[in-house]
């Protein structure tokens, strides 16, 4: 834990894990998932945050002198599992589209709370919306892109796909200037204030659970929207 922290930063790092397991599991309903299927996608999700909480509260990514930084491997795992639940496990289909753009509203409340680190001395400014992050455009645009996104419960579907298409690429900016802002050998920015913050329990959720989610909300997204519009073309 981070001591001298307004409750405020926790609770809402907290509140936007779980809403996006709760946002992924409503979606894999949304799209006629097994109750099997269901129940093991809501399984997974609740493994991942109790083993990063446990693993961000034991200080195990704290250590940086090993060859290969621990930080490293917050995400991949949960990437890899969300990722390929969606692609393999979860039924075709446009609806749970809407679901899926508004579980990109977490990312207000995320941006938030890295205003907060950066406040507080825990990351740089360039993580955050004064700094080179304008990824609150992506929460702050999702229920406008979840209501003209969609023509009488039918998706539009180049709409969609080019929000979702910006949106990725905002959050690929953030990612790729939060990890080279980690103080190991890769740092590249943020050396006067690194990036330390998401190395703690709960913060540690954000690169280990919610970034991942979003990811895969994002990729199962482009999934329904690109192949749909491909085969009607075929």
């Amino acid at each position: 834990m981070i001591e001298g922290l307004p409750g405020i930063l926790p609770v809402l790092i907290s509140f936007s894990a779980v809403f996006c397991a709760v946002m992924l599991v409503a979606a894999a309903k949304r799209a006629g998932a097994s109750g099997t299927l269901v129940g093991l996608f809501s399984a997974v999700c609740v493994l991942i945050l109790a083993v990063q909480a446990y693993l961000g509260f034991s200080g195990f990514y704290l250590e940086m002198n090993s060859p290969a930084p621990r930080f490293i491997t917050a995400a991949p795992p949960a990437v890899l599992i969300l990722v390929l639940f969606v692609l393999v496990g979860m039924p075709r289909g446009d609806s749970p589209l809407r679901t899926l753009t508004l579980l990109h509203t977490v990312r207000i409340p995320v941006e938030f709370v890295l205003w907060g680190l950066f406040l507080h001395g825990k990351v740089p400014q360039l993580m955050t919306f004064e700094g080179i992050n304008p990824d609150i455009i992506s929460g702050l645009t999702a229920p406008l892109a979840a209501w003209l996104g969609f023509n009488d419960g039918k998706p539009r579907r180049a709409v969609l796909i080019v929000w979702n298409l910006a949106t990725l690429a905002l959050l690929v900016n953030i990612v790729w200037h939060a990890v080279l802002s980690v103080p190991t050998p890769l740092q590249q920015y943020g050396f006067d204030q690194p990036n330390i913050g998401v190395l703690y329990f709960p913060f540690i959720w954000l690169p280990a659970f919610i970034v991942p989610a979003v990811l895969a909300a994002h990729v199962w997204s482009l999934r329904e929207l690109i192949s749909t519009k491909l085969s009607r073309k075929i």
